[in-house]
């Protein structure tokens, strides 16, 4: 599908406000949805919402059980579009975020009312910005094969006909961000140079999580790192 917001390059922001949350994976034309109510994070996204891009940087801290510092966090992330949001009664924003570009930080620069940006380096990564990337040969027949088993030793259900008709791109993508993998390995998924890479280490953590029947605690709670 081709998203409404198809900026080139050089419209992306200079610099771009950061949410660092474990364990939270945003790729590419993925959607992630957030609950934010730390005044902070409220702050970063009234800023945003004022730009015409509205995009916030999505990242993991590299150490989650770490101290809070200048250097514990990961240094790819993806920027993501508000690409839908309501306000509650009680102050929180219910919003969506839609991936469009990853990033490697350049530097981190002063904070904004508490929340943190940087200097993002978009260029590694120019290609994400295509609207319908080559796909390439993903191995889909083992990809649904672990899935399967990823899913039955985690007791997990779905709607199997409906997975085998989704396309491979949108396959790939949902699995990588909604399987609950750890910090590392949500990592490995993002940093994986394209699609079919990304597929290929995806298959991996699926069999190795089926194996050992082991799945991570997930939660919808807003959770973050200074």
């Amino acid at each position: 599908m081709v998203s409404p917001f198809d900026p080139s390059i050089d419209q992306l922001p200079a610099v771009l406000p950061i949410f660092p949350l474990p364990g939270a994976l945003l790729l590419p034309q993925g959607t992630l949805p957030l609950n934010i109510f730390e005044p902070r994070y409220l702050a970063m996204i009234n800023a945003a919402l004022k730009t015409d891009t509205r995009l916030i940087g999505m990242i993991q801290p590299a150490d989650p059980e770490g101290k809070p510092g200048p250097n514990n966090l990961c240094r790819v992330g993806c920027a993501g579009r508000i690409s839908n949001f309501s306000e509650t009664d009680d102050g929180r924003y219910v919003l969506q975020l839609t991936g469009v570009i990853r990033f490697a930080i350049e530097r981190e620069i002063d904070m904004e009312t508490g929340y943190r940006r940087v200097f993002p380096d978009y260029d590694r990564f120019c290609k994400d910005l295509t609207a319908t990337p080559e796909i390439g040969d993903i191995d889909r027949v083992a990809l649904m094969e672990a899935t399967k088993a990823y899913f039955e030793a985690n007791s997990y259900d779905t709607d199997w006909e409906a997975l085998e008709k989704t396309s491979a791109l949108t396959l790939v993508t949902s699995l990588s961000m909604a399987c609950p993998f750890d910090v590392m390995e949500k990592q490995a998924l993002l940093e994986a140079e394209n699609h079919v890479e990304r597929a290929a280490v995806l298959t991996s953590l699926l069999r190795m999580g089926a194996a050992s029947g082991h799945r991570s605690d997930d939660s919808d709670s807003e959770t973050s790192l200074n």
